[in-house]
């Protein structure tokens, strides 16, 4: 999922480490393999850091816009009238995460509050104001 992609630069015993670095780890849920300058696990590892560097708010998200090339919206029309998907050569965990956020929840994506923590959390509390990615660590510290 999105969330999982993002979270593949945890902080473990006090240095960050890069689980896309692992040739074995995560390669069905990786950042585009096509639409972006390099391909392969550094190509997912660019698209990952470029990623969080949206989230976090250090970059505008057409930093993003060389992953898009190949997405494509297809309607679908139905009782109810027309509605719209997105389709592109990415894993499928990867469009399932992307799918599931949406507009509507993407303002609730955030990196965790915690400045020694790398991780991100999607807010699904009430008032929308979750800060921290874990209450019992992070929230903690």
């Amino acid at each position: 999922m999105l969330l999982d992609l993002l979270n593949t630069t945890p902080v473990i015993d006090g240095e960050m480490v890069d689980e896309l670095a692992d040739a074995g780890c995560c390669a069905d849920m990786a950042a585009p393999r096509t639409g972006g300058p390099r391909r392969g696990r550094r190509g997912r590892a660019d698209g990952r850091d470029d990623l969080q560097r949206v989230v976090r708010m250090e970059a505008d998200g057409s930093v993003l816009r060389r992953y898009l090339t190949d997405v494509r919206q297809v309607p679908d029309i139905g009782p109810d009238g027309v509605s719209w998907s997105l389709e592109a050569d990415w894993p499928a965990r990867v469009r399932a995460g992307l799918g599931r956020i949406g507009k509507r929840h993407a303002r609730r994506l955030r990196p965790c509050a915690n400045d020694e923590c790398r991780l991100f959390l999607i807010d699904h509390s009430r008032a929308g104001t979750a800060r921290w990615c874990s209450m019992s660590g992070c929230g903690n510290r």
